[in-house]
């Protein structure tokens, strides 16, 4: 069994750390680029969203590669992913591909079901489990502190493209590291060289929260490095998901004291009081938890015909009119050009520094697209 899974962001270093001590053969796709879209869009119905034609291109990419088997997380409620699984294996048998899919669905009640699904598909001590488990998870928290670091940095250094350099380096380091000593120690040199990045004093920086669907917000690829963008801008960016977060409150069931979404749909509640799907809630709850935090813009990203992102977008107007915070929302499809959105980044960024830096209002804060 050569096992596969679609990227989403620096997953790829978790899973792979995670199956490898299983002592599964892992074939990791080739990272996201045009032919990964175009390969999707190629064979994906015209109007799924972003994620599935993404994904529907690793698989493709990774059969080339030998992978035989294909690893996703499940999902429930009114959202598209919950049925990935399925139509991506229809198309995959229809384009002659004889992937065995395994779907890991969120647990009921706790994350020892997880642990039994693993079992299943391992077939290893509950000790070896839990040291592959425990490597992977270390590998999360770590990659997920040090992008903190850099979205920091990133907007304040003198020479743009020091601090993704030395985020680049980590990850490479982290992905080969196979011991917990080493990857705190990766850790620590990262963090050393990252405060040595030369920077800029007299720079005017906005912070710009970022809310939305997921795996537009994790996935530098469908999101065209946006994270990047706002960073050379002079925005110092914070996400409302982070990987860590994600699996702590979807697999781990929250026992871990990290950030939790729990909170977001507790200040969602005046707003949205009930589940419509994906993370719409949370979107909503986000933009309200990051409006009282003092960041000076949000931008909600989402894949175009994201039901859930749908309903948030129609509640943030409210939101900025309860908590004065200006909203820009961005629908990400392959049709997205990253010079129209580099565009839209710099008028939003400078709508944002004017107000904050000029204490003037503007009219023009609720921005859609």
């Amino acid at each position: 069994m050569k096992i596969t899974f679609p990227h989403m962001g620096n997953l790829w270093i978790s899973a792979k750390a995670l199956l490898e001590g299983l002592n599964l053969e892992v074939v990791v796709p080739p990272p996201c680029t045009k032919k990964t879209l175009s390969l999707g869009v190629l064979h994906a119905p015209e109007f799924i969203c972003l994620p599935l034609k993404i994904n529907l291109g690793n698989y493709i990419e990774a059969a080339e590669k030998g992978a035989d088997t294909i690893i996703i997380a499940g999902g429930r409620g009114p959202c598209r992913f919950g049925y990935y699984c399925r139509l991506e294996k229809e198309i995959m048998d229809d384009l002659g591909y004889n992937y065995e899919m395994i779907v890991l669905e969120p647990p009921e009640k706790s994350f020892f079901e997880v642990i039994q699904d693993i079992r299943a598909i391992a077939k290893c001590s509950m000790l070896q489990i839990m040291n592959a488990v425990r490597t992977a998870w270390l590998k999360c928290c770590v990659v997920d502190e040090i992008e903190r670091k850099v979205q920091m940095i990133r907007a304040r250094e003198s020479c743009p493209g020091l601090a993704d350099g030395i985020y680049k380096e980590a990850l490479k380091d982290i992905d080969s590291a196979q011991r917990g000593k080493e990857i705190i120690s990766i850790k620590r040199r990262a963090f050393e060289a990252l405060n040595e990045v030369p920077v800029d004093p007299k720079r005017e920086i906005v912070r710009i929260a970022l809310v939305g669907e997921i795996y537009t917000i994790l996935e530098p690829f469908a999101n065209q490095n946006i994270e990047k963008h706002l960073g050379k801008l002079g925005a110092e960016v914070k996400r409302s998901l982070y990987l860590s977060s994600w699996v702590n409150d979807h697999l781990l069931g929250g026992v871990l004291p990290l950030e939790s979404t729990k909170e977001a749909c507790r200040l969602a509640a005046p707003y949205l009081n009930y589940f419509v799907g994906g993370h719409g809630r949370e979107t909503v709850g986000s933009a309200v938890k990051f409006s009282r935090e003092g960041f000076d813009g949000i931008i909600q990203i989402a894949p175009l015909t994201c039901g859930p992102e749908i309903v948030a977008e129609a509640i943030l107007p409210e939101i900025y009119l309860s908590e004065g915070v200006p909203v820009m929302t961005i629908y990400m499809d392959e049709q997205t050009g990253e010079a129209g959105l580099i565009t839209r980044l710099e008028a939003f960024v400078d709508m944002t520094r004017r107000i904050k830096f000029s204490e003037k209002d503007s009219d023009l804060l609720i921005l859609r697209g």
